[in-house]
């Protein structure tokens, strides 16, 4: 407990470098920005999940998938959610597909490559199959909820119950209250992480990544109402999607007859998605790198970044 204790002060007050400064803004709907990092080429746009900040996408100067991108020559554009949930309480997961990816993505006037992290691969889905795409790219994604472990979909369940009264009153589900269902997943995971970063060296550029990254995992706006709602109850409830039975814009949604090309991109080690909910139609690569360390992590340039680059390239050149 010491140890855990001391790493957590450590945390706490460690020195945090300066953000990354915003990408411009070319388009908004609904408070979602959509950001433009530069490149060349056809338009490839990145949405990201509704949990969590965006930025994972583009951590800091060495670990950012975005940036690394757009020299590589592709246009990348990333969904910023934005911040401001409340004011979007009665947009389910479907309509924000509806309200907000769908407009944004037409609005670029020439079919985009669309790539999706964690839930925003999900929605991705959809999109792709409510307007013209070159190509569909999922990292992480999860659509067969029933591959969700008993013990975590229970869990969620209490956690829903007991957050509705909340929820209903603030319009939102704030993301402290969804972060008690992560450290859940692994409490072990969480205190001895801290017991670690307490023996780090304080400047080392190791204690300077876990900083960064813990702040990321810490942070996150809250969802809408009507998101939170048809996560909790449509989707690890029912399983909708892996059942084909979510409906956006008036079509069930069915990865599988999708005609674009798709590169679907699991972790075996995924602790937040289990490999077990993803899916599992189209071309599947299986990484060994963690949820959020296939994106970010020491090897994530080889696992993750040059496949991505290597495999769009060749999409375009056909």
């Amino acid at each position: 407990m010491q140890r855990a204790l001391k790493g957590l002060r450590a945390y706490q007050e460690a020195e945090r470098a300066p953000p990354l400064p915003a990408m411009p803004v070319i388009a908004q709907a609904h408070g979602a920005q959509l950001r433009d990092y530069g490149g060349e080429g056809p338009p490839l746009l990145f949405v990201p999940s509704l949990i969590n900040p965006p930025n994972i996408l583009d951590l800091s100067e060495e670990r950012s998938l975005l940036r690394w991108l757009a020299t590589r020559g592709h246009h990348v554009l990333l969904l910023d959610w934005g911040t401001d949930g409340a004011s979007r309480r009665a947009l389910s997961i479907a309509g924000h597909v509806e309200a907000i990816v769908l407009p944004l993505l037409r609005g670029l006037g020439e079919p985009a490559a669309l790539a999706g992290y964690c839930l925003g691969g999900t929605m991705a889905v959809a999109a792709a199959t409510l307007a013209p795409v070159q190509a569909l790219i999922t990292l992480a994604a999860p659509w067969h909820f029933s591959g969700f472990p008993e013990k975590s979909r229970a869990m969620l369940a209490r956690l829903w119950k007991v957050a509705q009264p909340t929820v209903e009153s603030l319009g939102v589900l704030p993301m402290e209250l969804l972060q008690s269902a992560f450290w859940n997943l692994d409490p072990g995971r969480t205190i001895a992480k801290f017991e670690a970063f307490g023996d780090m060296a304080p400047e080392s550029a190791e204690a300077r990544a876990f900083v960064t990254l813990e702040d990321w995992a810490n942070d996150g706006p809250p969802i809408p109402e009507a998101a939170a709602r048809e996560l909790f109850e449509s989707f690890f409830a029912e399983d909708l999607p892996g059942r084909t039975l979510w409906t956006v814009g008036g079509r069930a949604i069915d990865p599988e007859k999708l005609s674009v090309p798709g590169l679907h991109i699991v972790s075996a080690t995924d602790r937040i998605v289990p490999p077990a909910s993803a899916i599992r139609s189209g071309e599947q690569r299986v990484l060994d790198r963690g949820h959020v360390g296939m994106v970010v992590g020491r090897g994530a340039e080889a696992a993750l970044w040059k496949p991505l680059d290597s495999w769009l390239s060749q999409h375009r050149a056909s």
